[in-house]
């Protein structure tokens, strides 16, 4: 098993930053990918940034240019760093650890980003 917890989130004016932190413990060494999703109300969860074990980093066209993911997967912890956050950024994010090859998921139990306009 994988515990994730998250850290950062809250409520910010549109243009504004935040960053979410997220670390990983219990059986982690198997852990292939950490990443960040969101869901709004209404939508279903999407990608947001994921890092791999060798670095590789993927983004949603959506934050390009505006999120940054960090961090090390064989240290288990990933940070999410948004600047220019717009309302349309607002959901709830959400620290996936995808680890066995991929064929294990974890969440953590979400933290609240609100971007007022």
């Amino acid at each position: 098993q994988v515990q994730l917890v998250e850290f950062g989130g809250g409520l910010v004016q549109a243009g504004g930053s935040l960053r979410l932190s997220c670390a990983a413990s219990g059986r982690t060494f198997n852990i292939n990918e950490l990443g960040w999703y969101r869901q709004a109300p209404g939508h279903q969860r999407e990608l947001v940034a994921v890092i791999n074990s060798g670095g590789s980093t993927n983004y949603a066209d959506s934050v390009k240019g505006r999120f940054t993911i960090s961090g090390d997967v064989a240290k288990n912890t990933v940070d999410l760093q948004m600047n220019s956050l717009k309302p349309e950024d607002t959901a709830v994010y959400y620290c996936r650890a995808r680890a066995q090859a991929y064929t294990y998921d974890y969440w953590g139990q979400g933290t609240q980003v609100t971007v007022s306009s």
